[in-house]
C-alpha cells in the first residue's frame, strides 16, 4: 500500500486519491525572472520521479504547473534588460523550458501563467467579499485570516508569534490599511505608470502571489486535489494562504495530501547570492557535466530530505551512474550460447524478488534511496549473469528490460554512449584481441594503458573485450 508524509498531518497516510486510478496534483512553478536555480531545479525533479512512479504503477496523473509571470522581480528584471514584463516572463519560461528538458523533466499536463485568469482571479476575489471573509481597503484586497477557523493547521505555528512576526515586517501604510498584521493580500492597487495592471472593482491593481495558485487549481483541477505539491519553504505562508481562501472559497477540503521537498544546500551551506554560492542550472548546463547525473544527483535522496551540491558529490553520483551504464551495455554486449528468448526460472524468481523490494521502496513515502539500493542490486545481478555461459538471451533481455524500466521512473533514459573509434583506437583493438589470444597478457594489459590515454576503457569478459568512454 503506498503511503505518502502529509504535512498537513505530520503522519505517513495511506494513499487513495478521490477517483479511482486517477491523480490530480499541482507543483508550485517559478516566476519567470531569471533562471531556474538548483533548488528550484530539485523541486522539478523530485515531483517529476514522484509523478513518473505513480504512473507506472497505472494511475492517470493530471498534472499541473504554473508560471508566475507577473510581480515585482519579473518589472525588476524587466527595467534592468530593458525588456517588457511579457517578454521577461517569455524569456525564462523558454530558459526553464529547455533546462528542464535537459534534465529530462516531463511536459506537465498544463502550464498555465498567472496572467492568463485575471478574471477567474477577479471573480473569485469578489466571491470571498461577498461571504464576508475579506475586506477593501483602498483599492486593495486583504483576506481576514482570523476569520478562517484553523488557519496554522498547515504551517503547525502559533498564530500569536505569527502576528508579532507579521506586525515586525509591515510598514506603515501596511499597518493602517490591514485590520490584522497575519492578513494577506489578495488583490493590490497599482498605479505606477509603466506598469501593467488589471481592471477590477477596486480600481487597477494586481493579484496576490497565494491566489494566483488558487484560482489555477480550481479552474484546472477541481475543488479538490489530491496531491499539492512544493518547496518546504512554500508550506507558510504560501501554501498556508492558498488553503485559507480555497477552503473558504469552497467550504470544503482544499487538498487531500501535501507534499514538500526539503531544501538544497551548496556546499554544506545555504545558497544565497551574497555568499557566492548561488547555483543555476542553465549554467551548470553549460559546463560538461552529463545531465542525468545531475539528475540522478537530485533524485536519489528522499525527496523530502535536504541535499547538498558541491562537484565532488556530483562527480561521486556520475561515477555511481557510469557503473549502472556500465551494466546496461554489458547485457547488450553479451554474446550467449543458448539464444533463446526464455528467461530462466532463476532469473525470473531473483527479478520478482527484486522488483517487491523496488516497489516497496517507493511506496514507502517514494523512498528513493532504498530504491537505488535495489537497482545497483540488480547491476549486480546483471553484471553476475551476463558472465555466465548458462545465460539465455532471455535473461539478459528481462535485466536489461528492468534496469532500463527503474531508471526511467528516476529519468535516466539514455543508458547507452555511441562511441566512434579513431584509426589508432581501432589498431590497438584489433592487436590486444589478438595478444590475449595468444595468452600474451603483458602486451594486452600495456596496449590496454595505451588505450586508457586515448580516452577509452577497457573491459575483458568471458565472450571477449568491451570498452566505454572514459
Amino acid at each position: 500500500m503506498l503511503q505518502v508524509y502529509n504535512t498537513y498531518s505530520l503522519e505517513k497516510e495511506d494513499f487513495a486519491p478521490q477517483e479511482a486510478g486517477k491523480i490530480t496534483m499541482y507543483l508550485c512553478g517559478p516566476t519567470v525572472y531569471n533562471y531556474i536555480h538548483i533548488g528550484n531545479a530539485r523541486s522539478a525533479v523530485a515531483f517529476d520521479t514522484i509523478r513518473r512512479y505513480l504512473e507506472w504503477r497505472g494511475y492517470e496523473v493530471n498534472f499541473v504547473s504554473n508560471f508566475t509571470d507577473l510581480g515585482d522581480k519579473v518589472i525588476a528584471q524587466g527595467e534592468k534588460e530593458g525588456l517588457t514584463e511579457q517578454e521577461v516572463a517569455d524569456k525564462y519560461a523558454a530558459a526553464f523550458a529547455e533546462d528542464t528538458r535537459q534534465l529530462n523533466i516531463k511536459p506537465a499536463t498544463s502550464r498555465p501563467r498567472a496572467t492568463e485568469y485575471m478574471k477567474e482571479m477577479v471573480e473569485f476575489v469578489e466571491r470571498l467579499l461577498e461571504q464576508g471573509q475579506a475586506y477593501e481597503v483602498n483599492g486593495n484586497v486583504y483576506f481576514s485570516t482570523k476569520k478562517f477557523k484553523n488557519y496554522t493547521a498547515l504551517s503547525h505555528q502559533n498564530m500569536e508569534q505569527l502576528e508579532e512576526n507579521a506586525a515586525g515586517r509591515l510598514g506603515e501604510e501596511d499597518q493602517e490599511d490591514k485590520q490584522d498584521p497575519t492578513d494577506f493580500a489578495l488583490w493590490k492597487s497599482e498605479s505606477r505608470p509603466d506598469v501593467v495592471a488589471w481592471p477590477s472593482p477596486w480600481g487597477p491593481g494586481r493579484p496576490g502571489w497565494h491566489l494566483e495558485c488558487s484560482v489555477m487549481n480550481d479552474q484546472l483541477l477541481g475543488e479538490t486535489i489530491d496531491i499539492h505539491a512544493g518547496g518546504i519553504d512554500l508550506t507558510f505562508p504560501h501554501h498556508t494562504n492558498e488553503l485559507a481562501q480555497s477552503e473558504s472559497y469552497h467550504h470544503r477540503q482544499f487538498v487531500r495530501y501535501w507534499l514538500h521537498n526539503g531544501f538544497v544546500n551548496v556546499n554544506d551551506e545555504k545558497m544565497s547570492k551574497s555568499l557566492g554560492n548561488f547555483v543555476t542550472i542553465h549554467d551548470l548546463l553549460k559546463t560538461d557535466i552529463d545531465p542525468q547525473g545531475l539528475r540522478f544527483f537530485l533524485a536519489k535522496t528522499n525527496y523530502r530530505r535536504a541535499i547538498s551540491y558541491s562537484s565532488d558529490r556530483l562527480d561521486q553520483t556520475q561515477g555511481e551512474l557510469d557503473r549502472l551504464y556500465r551494466a546496461y551495455q554489458g547485457l547488450l554486449d553479451a554474446q550467449v550460447v543458448a539464444p533463446t528468448g526464455q528467461v530462466s526460472e532463476q532469473v525470473q524468481n531473483q527479478v520478482a524478488e527484486l522488483e517487491e523490494s523496488f516497489i516497496e521502496a517507493m511506496d514507502d513515502d517514494f523512498n528513493t534511496e532504498n530504491a537505488v539500493t535495489v537497482i545497483f542490486d540488480l547491476a549486480t545481478l546483471a553484471n553476475k549473469v551476463q558472465n555466465q555461459e548458462t545465460a539465455t538471451q532471455g535473461d539478459l533481455e528481462c535485466l536489461a528490460n528492468r534496469l532500463q524500466t527503474w531508471l526511467g521512473i528516476f529519468g535516466i533514459e539514455k543508458l547507452t554512449q555511441e562511441i566512434i573509434l579513431t584509426p589508432e583506437q581501432e589498431a590497438l583493438l584489433a592487436e590486444r584481441a589478438t595478444a590475449r589470444a595468444a595468452k600474451d597478457f603483458q602486451t594486452s594489459d600495456a596496449i590496454r594503458d595505451q588505450l586508457l590515454i586515448t580516452g577509452l576503457v577497457v573491459r575483458d569478459s568471458p565472450q571477449g573485450q568491451t570498452w566505454e568512454l572514459k
